[in-house]
């Protein structure tokens, strides 16, 4: 059932579209506007939307208008929004223990760890809490450097891992330019990605084989055995939700075992169903797994910052005897791990993620390909489970992105559809929570289909 109201801070009633709506809403914008600070934004030339309540996978303004959430926020909200085990998680846990020095045994954040040690994929035994993505990268990248004794870290173009030190450095794509560097031994490679090959490849099957030998060629010039570890999303996530063909991250286990390098699979956007399994690294060859797995965003669907580093016992070890260099106040949180305990509940039988990989294999990749086949302005689609890229380019042949403007007139198109749309450069992103319903998805990709007809016929 639709909200027909919001409650502000206070706990007061209002309904949409009232003059006290209307009131409140030129408030907030007001005090935004003189007091936030936004990231990867230039100050004067946004106007940052306000939404006045959420419920499942929508989002409503103060009009009352109501819009699908397309990009789960920031592809975090995996189970959408106001959930009500994940708030009634917070609020028991309010009423009994707020706040704990990590230093201290954590009835709680225990038993999240035990949880993700027995449903995770692969041989791990212990999980490092952060207090989200970047931190949890930063710790994976300490931890390999000193379990291995070595310095350098690989990463791919076209990835992002965070916006904090090394993290930043690890992103192999323009946000990381213009930052001063802080971590100079990290270096970058080229991933697979055929439809944008950098390796004039004509099938997957040739993009993976010398997007390998590419790597070799990487590591046997920065020293093999000055690398302390490769960092990758399975699924390219941001930079553009980019599968890598088969085999790929088999082939690079089987290179890092032959030089003693770590593998850190980095499945903070792409974790906790994303693809329609638990982690995405589950889509290589079931021997596969990696050292290190960083995660965040959907372990508790984004109510609390959160991540985490999970680890086989052999990294644990290192620290066995000799401190782990490294903590954080809010390590494990229990506000922050009591809603990720009950999301962990909701994922454990597997049901979600195998209606979000029945759906995106038998509803959403037949409609985005026939999309391509029926527009000549959508250059590429792909993905996996609830998380896919539709690509638009001005020129097919020539794989010319389009232009910034003619995405702007489809994201209007979106939003005039009901749908709050999650748009990258040249790329519609669908990423919708993962509890969106078969009504919902359809109105979603009806939108998308409506927006691409726009832009075919401003291109």
């Amino acid at each position: 059932m639709a909200l027909t109201g919001y409650t502000t801070t206070n706990g007061e009633f209002i309904e949409f579209g009232s003059a006290e709506a209307r009131a409140e809403a030129a408030r907030i914008s007001k005090l935004d506007r003189a007091h936030v600070f936004y990231s990867w934004s230039a100050q004067d030339k946004i106007n940052p939307q306000a939404f006045a309540a959420v419920e499942g996978s929508t989002l409503y303004d103060y009009e009352g208008n109501a819009f699908l959430d397309m990009g789960s926020q920031l592809v975090s909200a995996n189970l959408g929004h106001n959930h009500p085990a994940l708030v009634e998680a917070i609020q028991h846990q309010a009423s009994r223990i707020t706040n704990l020095n990590p230093a201290f045994a954590n009835d709680i954040r225990t038993e999240v760890a035990a949880q993700l040690i027995k449903m995770v994929r692969g041989d791990f035994s212990h999980v490092f809490f952060t207090n989200g993505g970047a931190d949890a990268i930063e710790h994976s990248i300490r931890m390999a450097r000193l379990h291995t004794g070595r310095a350098k870290i690989l990463s791919a173009y076209r990835s992002y891992h965070g916006a904090t030190g090394s993290a930043m450095m690890l992103t192999g794509e323009n946000r990381r330019l213009g930052n001063p560097t802080t971590d100079g031994d990290i270096y970058h490679f080229w991933a697979p990605f055929e439809y944008r090959s950098s390796f004039f490849s004509e099938n997957q099957e040739e993009e993976c084989e010398r997007a390998l030998q590419h790597l070799r060629d990487v590591i046997a010039f920065e020293g093999p055995s000055m690398i302390a570890a490769i960092v990758l999303e399975p699924v390219v996530g941001s930079s553009g939700i980019i599968v890598p063909p088969a085999g790929y991250l088999s082939g690079v286990r089987d290179i890092c075992d032959e030089h003693g390098i770590l593998f850190i699979a980095d499945e903070v956007m792409v974790g906790f169903g994303r693809t329609g399994t638990l982690f995405a690294y589950e889509h290589a060859d079931e021997t596969f797994q990696p050292d290190l797995i960083t995660f965040a965003k959907g372990v508790n669907s984004g109510y609390a910052p959160l991540g985490g580093v999970i680890m086989t016992k052999a990294i644990r070890d290192t620290f066995a005897e000799t401190p782990y260099t490294g903590g954080l106040t809010y390590s494990g949180h229990p506000l922050a791990v009591a809603p990720a305990k009950a999301a962990l509940d909701l994922y454990k039988d597997g049901s979600i993620f195998d209606r979000v990989a029945q759906l995106g294999a038998k509803v959403i990749q037949p409609r985005l390909e026939a999309l391509r086949e029926s527009n000549r302005t959508v250059g590429d689609v792909r993905g996996l489970g609830f998380f896919w890229a539709v690509e638009f380019v001005s020129d097919p042949d020539a794989k010319t992105p389009m232009d910034a403007d003619t995405m702007t007139k489809g994201a209007r198109v979106l939003r005039a559809q009901g749908v709050w749309p999650m748009v990258s450069g040249n790329r519609f992103h669908i990423a919708p929570p993962l509890i969106t319903s078969d009504e919902e998805l359809e109105k979603l990709l009806a939108a998308v289909e409506e927006a691409a007809k726009t832009i075919e016929a401003e291109a």
